[in-house]
């Protein structure tokens, strides 16, 4: 019987686990710190106030997240007799959270008002191995970030292809009911 086809398939299988632990270590060791440096000196030297932050809740699924903050909207619902409840704002997040696999997935978490309409996906930019995440990488994270806030918040109609208005944030009216 012929098992030099199964036999490269088992050796890429144990090259895969050996990797993922490979990765694990690397997280760990340097590039978690790495990143959070890289992050808070890139806004420091733009003059962008921002937290990074580890997230640590699962050993192996960890996150270096760095965000703008929660603020104000500027827009109240109104309650009655005068009281306004404040719409809070989660003004974005740029994320590096580690997958099963040890690799790292980097996400834009957009931002978005509490209450009012659906939060938008977040966008994926990559996954890289550890080795991959090098400066002139996450500097471009960074940019990428940026253009996407901005873009949300300097959100209009010159993009055709998008809804707005009512319909967008409170539903599709049925008016045959």
């Amino acid at each position: 019987m012929e098992l030099y086809n199964l036999k490269r398939k088992v050796d890429f299988y144990k090259d895969v686990l050996t990797n993922t632990e490979n990765y694990r270590k690397a997280w760990q060791l340097e590039l978690k710190n790495l990143i959070i440096n890289i992050l808070q000196d890139i806004a420091k030297q733009v003059e962008l106030p921002v937290k990074v932050e580890e997230r640590v809740q699962m050993e192996n699924l960890e996150a270096v997240v760095l965000s703008l903050g929660t603020v104000k909207s500027g827009m109240y619902q109104k309650i009655e007799h005068g009281i306004e409840v404040p719409l809070v704002k989660q003004s974005g997040s740029l994320i590096y959270q580690q997958l099963f696999n040890g690799k790292v997935i980097v996400l834009i978490q957009y931002p978005y008002i509490e209450n009012y309409g659906q939060p938008r996906a977040p966008k994926t930019i990559a996954i890289y191995r550890p080795e991959e995440l090098k400066e002139p990488y996450l500097l471009r994270h960074f940019e990428d970030f940026i253009h996407e806030i901005t873009t949300w918040e300097d959100y209009d109609d010159d993009e055709p292809s998008k809804k707005i208005g009512f319909e967008m944030n409170f539903g599709t009216l049925n008016p045959e009911k």
